[in-house]
């Protein structure tokens, strides 16, 4: 039996350690699966003959090391900052790794080591950073196989709630870490190229503009720009490229509610609030605001912000409970983004009957023997439950089908990578397909940047 470890079983996992049961006696596979709390993984995995259900707290070494070195190779789903143990622990004990986070400078740091005892160390193989890359790489060797020349590349990703379930004003709810949802953005400034001018946004202006496309079928969306669009330039062999964006996705009107929260700095993650335990979500409002004897928290917030009583956006924070003095926060020295996140989750978390969806977009501008032409590609994936969720499939899915890849030995390549590669992306995606991820491809007029974009050169 080939053994696979997985590091971590969170909610991205269901449809990876699916996956490896169903090929566990074709493919002779011995899955462990190592967890900070077992009791939380289906009894299935629990019982199945080959599977084996463990405690597994990472700081402690000896179990941790003990586990790799039994291994075949190493699957992590752990927090990205966490990646770094079990990564040295691989080398140590010559053992592949698959992650789908980005790739971390640490990370990068193994990359010789990985390559002289001839380790695939594959990262950036989930959703976004993963499926992104590949269908991506796919359309973009093949313009450059006939000719032509890139001029403009764009993709957005979204994380939504499927059209059936999608019953609140914010048309969303949370399908993967809320965490990630509410510190998104910061820490830096989103830098893009856009029709060979290079653009910033920073934070505080980052929701404010955005672009705009549809989805055929399933209507109209925004998005707003990811923290570095440029760093994908190298990767992609897109350094003479004219426009270069990468964003996040949201139904339209979601960014300029958001924004709201930004500017009052709710979404703050760097102090405590001392006296957060026991607050209610209005008291929680009322410390972003000014002193008032007179004015109510609503009347302070709508006069703060210039929001008309009447305004999309009021009747959204109205629909959080934000203004309720019942509700109240049951976190001890919590940051504001810690409790705006305990707040939203209390409204946005998926119900048992909800489904979520993925949609991810691209745009390919090129030049081919003088004329310009413009793809456009995209996927919609709905989920079937809220353990099997869309976002669940689209993560786990590629990293499970890498990682057989690279035991049966059909992706060989060492060292520290991403999948931008043919031998990875073709098999993967051809794959893929049979699990309803299938990416639809349009012929469109090229128009270059979006006229009705806000970002406009």
């Amino acid at each position: 039996m080939r053994k696979i470890l997985v590091v971590g079983a969170g909610k991205s996992t269901s449809y990876l350690l699916d996956y490896f049961l169903e090929k566990s006696v074709e493919e002779k596979l011995f899955l462990t699966i190592g967890d900070l709390k077992p009791e939380t993984i289906a009894s299935k995995f629990k019982t199945h003959e080959n599977c084996a259900v463990l405690a597994l707290d990472i700081f402690q070494d000896q179990e941790r090391q003990k586990l790799i070195q039994e291994s075949d190779i190493v699957v992590s789903m752990l927090p990205a900052r966490m990646h770094m143990k079990v990564a040295e622990d691989c080398i140590r004990y010559s053992k592949h790794l698959v992650t789908a986070s980005y790739v971390s400078e640490e990370i990068k740091t193994l990359d010789q080591q990985a390559k002289d005892k001839g380790l695939v160390f594959m990262n950036e193989i989930g959703l976004d950073p993963g499926v992104d890359h590949m269908s991506a790489m796919q359309v973009i060797d093949r313009i450059r196989e006939k000719g032509g020349k890139m001029l403009l590349f764009e993709s957005f990703t979204g994380g939504l709630v499927a059209p059936e379930s999608d019953d609140n004003l914010w048309n969303y709810k949370f399908t993967w870490n809320p965490r990630n949802v509410v510190v998104a953005g910061q820490g830096g400034t989103a830098k893009f190229i856009q029709e060979g001018t290079y653009k910033y946004i920073p934070y505080h202006k980052l929701f404010r503009r955005t672009e705009f496309f549809q989805i055929e079928g399933y209507g109209h969306f925004e998005g707003y720009a990811n923290r570095d669009s440029l760093k994908y330039r190298e990767a992609y062999g897109l350094q003479d490229v004219l426009t270069l964006f990468r964003g996040t996705m949201r139904r339209i009107g979601f960014s300029r509610a958001w924004d709201i929260f930004v500017q009052l700095g709710m979404t703050d993650d760097s102090y405590t609030i001392e006296n957060s335990n026991g607050m209610s979500y209005r008291e929680f409002v009322n410390l972003f605001l000014p002193y008032s004897p007179t004015d109510s928290v609503e009347l302070k917030l709508r006069h703060y912000l210039k929001i008309a009583q009447d305004d999309i956006k009021w009747l959204k924070l109205q629909e959080l409970n934000l203004f309720d003095n019942q509700k109240k926060v049951p976190l001890k020295k919590a940051t504001p983004a810690q409790i705006l996140q305990y707040i939203l989750e209390d409204s946005w978390s998926l119900d048992d009957d909800d489904k979520d969806m993925i949609v991810m977009y691209h745009k390919f501008g090129y030049e081919l023997n003088g004329q310009k032409f413009q793809i456009d590609s995209n996927t919609v994936v709905k989920g079937e439950s809220r353990t099997h969720t869309a976002m669940a499939k689209t993560v786990g899915l590629p990293v499970a089908i890498a990682t057989l890849a690279i035991l049966n030995k059909k992706i060989t390549t060492p060292g520290v990578q991403i999948p931008i590669q043919k031998e990875i992306y073709e098999p993967i995606l051809e794959e893929l397909k049979n699990y309803g991820i299938i990416f639809k491809e349009y012929d469109v007029p090229y128009l270059g940047y979006n006229p009705e974009s806000i970002y406009d050169k």
